[in-house]
């Protein structure tokens, strides 16, 4: 009795053999991975770092870590970048908190470099507005104002390994600044995305896992931590300057992972389904689920929710956030190839003000 091995045969079963090991790998390593211990909630810096600007992905909660793409990959998993066509600019302006006067604006650009890699850059600044300056002697004012100033820079480059694995590595540097106090810190993020699939196209299946936020801790230091004050002895008193040291903290590092599916409804209709986990150091552990509904790529629909322990309870809470989201696209192409013009809008519910609404323009080449 005569066995043929048929390569075809081998290189399938190592296709679904990786595919079954992989879907493990992403289902079950929440159960192993443990955030940071509670008694530390609160004492991370650079919180602005937890914040995605972006309205597209917003609009489903960031849960598309496995599908997100171009510019907006920047904020939730690198490796998405590496799927720029040429070039994307993408810019947002995100209201946060509507009545608390705190605006969040954003600028990206991916560029495709070389056959399978692309490099990004972003920028994000926090307006806080102008605030009034009090002092112990003047506890009502009338001495000036200032206006902080948070601004974080991203440089980043994907690549395509293969036609399913993609990854990349990023840098941030990050800047908190008042009058008198200034603060400077550098993070790094990674991340890498897989996609496969069961049809025609095969890239209907999607898994990622990101790393961010991962740096070294951050200090304030200024003129603002020091103290004129008069020395009395018995011999004439005397000025002296006394400076009190701060307390250095660490960056809000986190680590999700996440998947998708894309369902064809019809000829030119998608519903995609997105799932993440979220284990982040210094505050509570979310997990997500999303659903975009896609009109060709003309028009998109969203939603998502992101849980996290008590986030229904007002008393126990640890977060602004209520979870819920919601958001559109519409985009128009410019010719036949993948140049368009989008706009994105998103909605975050929030337990206090009037949520938190997001609008963006995204251009590719």
């Amino acid at each position: 009795m005569k066995f043929v091995i048929n390569p075809k045969t081998i290189l399938m079963t190592k296709f679904y053999r990786n595919n079954i090991i992989l879907v493990f790998a992403i289902l079950f390593a929440p159960c192993f991975v443990k955030a940071g211990n509670i008694d530390r909630a609160g004492s991370a810096g650079a919180s602005e770092l937890l914040i995605n600007p972006w309205a597209r992905s917003s609009g489903w909660g960031g849960v598309n870590i496995a599908g997100v793409r171009g510019v907006e990959a920047m904020n939730l998993n690198i490796a998405g970048i590496a799927f720029t066509k040429k070039t994307d600019i993408a810019f947002a302006h995100t209201i946060w908190l509507k009545g608390s006067q705190i605006y969040i604006s954003s600028l990206g650009l991916t560029q495709k470099v070389g056959e399978s890699g692309a490099l990004g850059l972003s920028l994000t600044a926090l307006d806080f507005g102008d605030i009034t300056t009090t002092t112990t002697d003047q506890p009502e004012g009338g001495i000036g104002s200032f206006s902080p100033a948070f601004i974080n820079i991203g440089l980043c480059y994907s690549k395509a390994f293969s036609n399913s694995i993609y990854g990349g590595l990023g840098v941030r540097l990050i800047s908190e600044a008042i009058a008198d106090v200034k603060a400077f810190g550098v993070s790094f993020d990674a991340g890498i995305q897989y996609v496969t699939g069961f049809n025609e196209s095969k890239d209907n299946l999607k898994f990622g896992i990101t790393l961010r936020n991962v740096g070294p801790s951050m200090k304030y230091s200024g003129d603002g931590l020091s103290t004129r004050m008069t020395v009395l002895t018995t011999s004439p008193n005397y000025p002296m300057t006394v400076e009190q040291r701060a307390e250095r903290f660490e960056l809000p590092s986190l680590v999700a992972i996440g998947g998708s599916y894309d369902f064809k409804l019809a000829e030119d209709h998608r519903l995609t389904a997105g799932l993440s986990f979220t284990a982040n150091s210094f505050i509570r552990d979310n997990y997500g689920f999303g659903l975009e509904y896609g009109f060709r790529n003309l028009f998109m629909l969203r939603g998502g929710y992101l849980y996290e322990k008590n986030i229904n309870d007002p008393e126990l809470r640890t977060n602004g956030l209520t979870g819920f989201s919601a958001g559109a696209t519409v985009q128009v192409p410019f010719s036949k190839n993948t140049r368009s013009f989008g706009i994105d809008y998103s909605y975050r519910s929030t337990a206090y003000f009037d949520g938190t609404h997001s609008i963006g323009i995204r251009i590719a080449l």
